[in-house]
């Protein structure tokens, strides 16, 4: 009786449909995945161009993004291993094969390069790490050479149990024998491997109640040496002369089948056997990889750990602290919250920035809770905003194992080396190192600095040659010969489009639209566009420029502010994504022209360049606590000249990153009156984010400033007011707590108040300013710890949060964006303020006017005032009342999307003190260790 053929094809056809169902249960899971796969082929053969297109026209109809990538004949080993490196850190490949044999004019160790594809990728089974888990016996945890594998999967179809049978396999091949030997043995038969030189192989063979043969030598097994009733794999290719052929050869195996099939049981002919299993198994391994993939990497499933503290007593400095703990490599932290490699760029050890492509592969993922730390009004030392956000989100994740980021600005230099110092947080919770954290970071201030100054450049050259040149002249060197022709460059069609010229060729445009062109006529005392430096210098707050005989006699008056001021930093914190950055540079107003039409870095031809120079700018930085927690630090914008807010992009990244269970702690600054409602009235409308609560940071010396404590100056001595128990005092105070609590509430946010605890506080004081806070209405008040005892003294704190995530949140903005802008500012200055009405100056008055004509009466309102009072007065403390609020000047910042009243006099460039933090920073340059910083 003949054997029972066994098909490949059959077979394989019903892998692959199971593959596809498979595929089409990831996308349920993630409509963005696809498995990918890559096949690396170096030259040009047809044999392997032969098996490639097969393979890739499985991939297709499993629905597996597989992609064909050639090199030439001429490429190098090194040229080779860089093209499999640049695929193993791809995440969106799950799959890479190596197309043997290497086809190069060079000599190529193909060991090496077959070992050079990670192990996870290496869904052919040829690494030597995978063959090593396999010899183990590993099986789950490695992958299965492709034909091996297909072999087996065809033993199973006969219903034939392996365990127990006595198995040979002729062959000993990396590919096929010993991976065959390996498998049959961890799947309990008792394995031979024969091979050329085994004696009395027909004996052998004669024996093997499964016969699997890889030799690669035509019809070598004779049907008679064949066991009755066995199962023979035949794995062999080889071409014998055929004259019945048009080509002249037959395909056979290495098993004489004619003969061998009047013995075996089960057979698999030559072709449609082992063949097509290999390529579906090929297939398979690479949906298990992403299977793998899609497991290890679910968004909100982190694999953290969190070092334990050595609390200190007395608490030493915050650099003390920091250095007394050793960060994590930050790669390490990168994976340990669900960052691909490729997601990420290191920047040394300890900090690195967060690829924008994220957003794209977790876009369907549920995001997690959202909470803001504000403050009361503060006194000048402020009352730890930063450490209490640090403080919570260490308690989040070390104490309550919750996944939780902390999403910060980035520290200006001016503050670190004036009077404030950084921004890093302190005592036991801050973010480390922080001599990293508070210089330079990753350069993005740098950055914002030189793409400023870009554009006041552009603005002064540009009115300089308009005023020197005829129109005929300036439209020549705007638009110059090259090559015997004028050409307009991309930017100058958007300006022709804007001036509804639509025409691209150069020498078309009429004289009338050249001078439209060309001519922006800027009026110099318009321009609005200042100059920026990231120091504290007084002296640049009035300048004169254009002194040089160069710019015969072109001068003007004009003004630094410091680079956290500039309105690029506030598109870089409200921007959504690099296109929406490009659109908002474009859009920004640096003038207005004598004809009274707002001038734009896009008119200028400059908003290109300014995208080129943010293009690192936009990527969050990763940092992390003291307790391991990751920290985005990303932009940093003046908290009163604009919305005083950490980026858009780094909260959004971490809401997906933290999972719907987990919390994004973000910090808004100065007190409640500026920073949140800055967050929530702009920060929000961009972002179309809901914040679920308001953590208000309050202190027992802030509160007692407010119930008519004396004057508190930054370097000077406490009073004994603040440092000894007066309630009344205090009490008299919780009014501004009172309406700070009550200005959030106005959003339809829970609040929770958290009492930044000091050693001087009493506990009667600080029991009364929570039971004070829950009568305003507070969902919860706690003190805190933080600062001493790290996460552990923010416990409270946390679990407060969490239960206030829970609650019912009705959130809504303050108005309507169609109101007019005086509307707008009243609404504010009523409403969160305290004001009786407001007072257009007559700059005000003129600029609503302008403003409303120009079509930027619709955005939204970022009020610039002291944030020492709820007043526009800095003496006037608690809860001021029976106030005119005026408004001296509106300038418009129309690329980041808000409108700015000026409220009485805003430097825009503090001044240094007499004893700047300067004085106590040095380098130690034996170990190049910054010290003196705080």
């Amino acid at each position: 009786m003949s054997a029972q053929i066994i098909s490949g094809k059959e077979v394989s056809a019903q892998v692959r449909e199971r593959l596809k169902k498979d595929v089409e249960q990831m996308k349920l899971q993630d409509p963005n995945f696809r498995p990918g796969l890559v096949v690396l082929q170096v030259g040009d053969r047809d044999d392997s161009n032969l098996y490639i297109s097969m393979k890739l026209k499985a991939a297709a109809e499993i629905g597996i993004n597989a992609t064909h990538k050639r090199l030439p004949k001429t490429a190098t080993e090194e040229e080779v291993l860089h093209c499999i490196t640049e695929v193993n850190e791809n995440s969106s490949v799950h799959g890479l094969i190596v197309q043997l044999p290497l086809e190069s004019i060079h000599k190529i160790n193909t060991e090496k390069v077959t070992n050079a594809v990670a192990p996870e990728k290496d869904v052919d089974g040829l690494t030597s790490i995978n063959a090593g888990k396999l010899s183990r016996g590993d099986l789950g945890d490695c992958f299965i050479p492709c034909t091996p594998n297909g072999c087996m999967e065809l033993i199973r179809q006969t219903g034939v149990s392996v365990a127990g049978k006595r198995a040979v396999v002729i062959g000993r091949s990396k590919i096929v024998g010993a991976p065959m030997h390996d498998l049959l043995l961890w799947n309990h038969a008792t394995v031979t491997t024969c091979h050329s030189r085994t004696a009395d192989l027909p004996g052998e063979v004669g024996r093997a109640d499964i016969l699997v043969v890889g030799i690669g030598k035509a019809e070598m097994v004779k049907g008679e040496w064949i066991k009755k009733g066995a199962v023979v794999i035949d794995c062999g290719i080889n071409h014998i002369p055929d004259e019945t052929k048009a080509s002249g050869k037959r395909v056979v195996g290495d098993v004489h089948y004619a003969s061998a099939k009047e013995q075996a049981g089960f057979i698999t002919p030559v072709p449609g056997g082992v063949g097509p299993m290999t390529v579906a198994m090929l297939m398979a391994n690479t949906v298990l990889s992403a299977k793998r993939f899609l497991e290890s990497h679910q968004p909100g499933k982190w694999n953290i750990s969190f070092p334990t503290l050595d609390l200190q007593k007395p608490v030493p400095s915050d650099i003390v602290i920091s250095r007394s703990c050793v960060p994590k490599p930050i790669d390490c932290l990168a994976r340990e919250v669900g960052l691909l490699p490729d997601e990420v760029e290191l920047y040394g050890k300890t900090k690195a920035k967060v690829q924008l492509s994220i957003i794209k592969r977790l876009q369907a993922q549920p995001d997690g809770k959202y909470v803001v730390v504000t403050g009361i009004t503060p006194t000048p030392l402020g009352e730890g905003k930063s450490t209490t956000t640090i403080g919570l989100v260490q308690a989040l994740g070390a104490h309550m194992k919750l996944n939780v980021v902390a999403c910060v600005r980035q520290p200006s230099q001016g503050p670190t080396f004036g009077i404030k110092g950084g921004a890093a947080g302190g005592g036991y919770s801050q973010v480390i190192p922080m001599e990293e954290f508070n210089l330079h970071l990753t350069g993005d201030i740098h950055a914002i600095t030189a793409a400023n100054n870009l554009v006041a450049a552009a603005i002064d050259a540009r009115m300089f040659h308009e005023a020197s040149q005829s129109d005929k002249a300036l439209y020549n060197r705007l638009v110059p010969l090259s090559g015997g022709q004028r050409k307009f460059s991309p930017i100058q069609i958007n300006r022709l489009k804007k001036l509804g010229i639509e025409k691209t060729d150069p020498s078309t445009l009429t004289e009338e639209e050249i001078t439209r062109f060309a001519r922006l006529d800027m009026d110099p005392s318009s321009v609005t566009w200042h100059r920026v430096i990231d120091t504290n210098d007084r002296f640049l707050r009035k300048i004169t420029i254009g002194q040089s005989p160069t710019e015969k006699g072109f001068t003007r008056e004009a003004q630094f502010d410091i680079t956290v001021a500039s309105e690029i930093m506030a598109v870089l914190a409200l921007t959504s994504s690099l296109e929406d950055m490009r659109q908002r540079l474009a859009k920004m107003v640096v003038a207005t022209s004598r004809g009274g039409r707002p001038v734009t870095t896009e008119d200028l031809g400059v908003s290109g360049a300014l995208a080129v120079l943010m293009k690192d700018a936009i990527k969050p930085n990763l940092m992390q606590t003291l307790e391991g927690t990751p920290v985005f630090i990303h932009a940093g914008p003046f908290a009163n000249i604009a919305h005083g807010n950490s980026s858009i992009l780094a909260d959004k990244i971490a809401l997906k990153l933290v999972g719907p269970e987990g919390f994004v702690v973000t910090e808004a600054g100065f007190g409640a009156d500026i920073g949140m409602e800055k967050f929530f009235n702009i920060k929000c409308r961009y972002s179309g984010l809901r914040p679920h609560v308001v953590v208000l940071v309050a202190t027992v010396r802030a509160l007692k400033m407010h119930g008519g404590g004396p004057t508190v100056t930054a370097g000077m001595p406490l009073p004994k007011e603040y440092i000894e128990e007066n309630l009344e005092l205090l009490e008299k105070g919780c009014s501004n707590m009172r309406k700070q609590i009550e200005n959030a509430q106005h959003f339809g946010v829970p609040v929770v108040v958290a009492v930044n605890a000091f050693k001087t506080d009493t506990e009667e004081e600080l029991e009364l300013v929570c039971s004070m806070a829950k009568a305003a209405g507070a969902f919860d008040a706690v003190r805190c710890s933080h600062w001493a005892e790290g996460g552990a003294g923010a416990v409270a704190l946390g679990q407060a949060v969490q239960k206030a995530s829970d609650a019912s949140s009705k959130f809504k903005f303050l108005y309507d964006l169609e109101l007019p802008i005086t509307d707008k500012i009243r609404i504010i200055a009523q409403k969160i303020y305290g004001a009786d009405d407001i007072e257009l100056l007559p700059e005000a008055q003129h600029k609503v006017e302008l403003y409303t004509k120009q079509g930027f009466s619709n955005l939204p309102i970022c009020m610039a005032k002291t944030h020492l009072s709820l007043s526009h007065e800095a003496d006037k403390k608690g809860v001021p009342t029976g106030f005119i609020l005026p408004i001296r000047d509106i300038r418009a910042s129309v690329g980041s999307g808000f409108l700015i009243p000026l409220v009485g006099t805003m430097p825009t460039i503090p001044g240094l003190p007499t004893r700047p933090c300067f004085y106590d920073i040095d380098l130690d340059p034996e170990t190049e260790q910054v010290n003196g910083l705080f």
